[in-house]
């Protein structure tokens, strides 16, 4: 399953809620989304930072990811940034696919 990565920060009424519902609290929701998606939470850390919290997550496809980090985005609690996560394997496929590139000017 792939593995997405989400980068978030709370607005200020969203730290607001995260005192309430403490670290824990967050993770337990983070999970059933997650879960709601058919996918399963890898891993959560909070940061020190522009960014709050990391979540590492396997999800069935982009759409699945897509449709996680509109949701969280949607509260206006909460900025999400989502990135696609290559395995080593899948990242040497990448490096051996041929493509056809021009860069700009040349």
């Amino acid at each position: 399953m792939p593995k997405f990565l989400f980068a978030t920060s709370y607005t200020p009424e969203g730290l607001k809620g995260l005192q309430k519902d403490k670290a824990s609290g967050r993770e337990k929701a983070a999970v059933a989304s997650v879960e709601s998606l058919g996918g399963k939470l890898e891993a959560i850390y909070f940061a020190l930072g522009s960014d709050d919290v990391f979540v590492i997550a396997d999800l069935p496809d982009a759409v699945a990811a897509a449709a996680l980090g509109l949701a969280v985005s949607a509260s206006g609690l909460i900025h999400t940034r989502t990135t696609a996560l290559l395995t080593v394997d899948e990242c040497d496929r990448a490096i051996e696919k041929t493509v056809k590139f021009r860069a700009p000017g040349r």
